[in-house]
């Protein structure tokens, strides 16, 4: 049963981008959310939160996996984390979609997974330059901070809302119009029918 969600985390790891995101799949209390990390040794992110991974890379359980989401990090931008791209790409064959933000969409790329699907990022050239072998710039979409494509979620680092957007559509949380009132008060502040209605209720 595809019940667990994993997050992986890295000393550095940009902790708010999937932030909203990660709630949003705790919410319904239906997912399993697990940290997983090149090892159990605790590590430090962005923001100086330390965090003790839950299960290591090689603990993956391929068959429980929902979605693998990757958050940015300067330890991509340094071409690291090659043990990472080999569990993407295993845990992406297995049938599990894999969703990336920021710099992490570069983890993506150097597992393969972007050469034939829709797909963005910081900035058109970004991944070219820091990926060797990557062949996916003509499916590059340099119009949206999200998107999700033949089991890949990528998003700029300027798009943590339409990150979570987009993880939301993949897990299927909530109904379409649910969704779009959700996408609509965190991006533009406008409040959905229900909160109007308590809001007048209470003035």
């Amino acid at each position: 049963m595809r019940d667990t969600v994993y997050f992986l985390v890295f000393d550095g790891f940009a902790d708010w981008q999937a932030a909203l995101a990660l709630c949003e799949i705790r919410r319904p209390g239906d997912w399993r959310v697990q940290t997983v990390g090149f090892s159990r040794t605790p590590v430090t992110s962005m923001g100086g939160l330390t965090v003790q991974p839950e299960l290591a890379l090689a603990q993956l359980d391929l068959q429980c996996a929902a979605l693998l989401i990757v958050p940015g990090g300067h330890l991509w931008q340094r071409g690291e984390g090659a043990a990472a791209a080999a569990a993407i790409r295993e845990l992406h064959a297995a049938g599990a979609p894999v969703a990336a933000i920021d710099s992490g969409v570069l983890a993506l790329a150097r597992a393969g997974l972007l050469d034939d699907c829709r797909h963005t990022g910081n900035w058109p050239g970004q991944i070219a330059s820091q990926v060797p072998g990557y062949a996916g710039a003509g499916q590059y979409d340099s119009e949206v901070l999200a998107v999700s494509d033949g089991g890949t979620i990528t998003a700029s680092h300027l798009g943590s809302v339409e990150f979570a957007r987009e993880v939301i559509h993949t897990l299927d949380l909530y109904s379409p119009s649910d969704r779009e009132h959700w996408y609509r008060l965190f991006k533009h502040a406008q409040l959905p029918p229900w909160c109007v209605g308590e809001t007048l209720a209470a003035a």
